[in-house]
């Protein structure tokens, strides 16, 4: 059974995202897309336009000094436009270290990116972290 469509572009933007590939991000996703992201630290917000969106990504890894890593565990697709995926997430900033799980809801619109909203599993336990 082939994958459907809406799952195969969010996969290949994890792959993206892993490799460091800010090029193909920028071309999966509208030019106003934005970014939603969970929780009351320093990176938390939303992130509207593909600049900001893409300037998080950079933060993510500036940070963490690398460190940051996703590891994509399953997507869920409803056939009009939305895909949620789940993912475990890991990095290290200084003495502190995450492990979690977390989430995205993708909106898709044609065949682009425009909306992402995170959602964290221990939202107190990011807001320790990235604080």
């Amino acid at each position: 059974m082939a994958e459907h469509p809406h799952a195969q572009l969010v996969r290949e933007g994890y792959e993206a995202f892993q490799r460091g590939d800010m090029d193909t991000l920028r071309s999966m996703m509208t030019s106003d897309a934005t970014h939603h992201v969970p929780g009351s630290h320093m990176l938390s917000g939303d992130f509207k336009g593909i600049d900001a969106v893409l300037g998080y990504y950079g933060k993510l890894y500036e940070t963490t000094d690398g460190t940051f890593r996703v590891e994509l565990r399953n997507l869920l697709v409803d056939g009009r436009g939305h895909v949620v995926s789940l993912h475990r997430f890991t990095a290290r900033r200084g003495d502190k270290q995450i492990d979690a799980t977390g989430g995205i809801v993708f909106r898709i619109v044609g065949d682009k990116i425009s909306d992402l909203d995170e959602c964290v599993e221990d939202i107190d336990m990011g807001n320790e972290f990235w604080s």
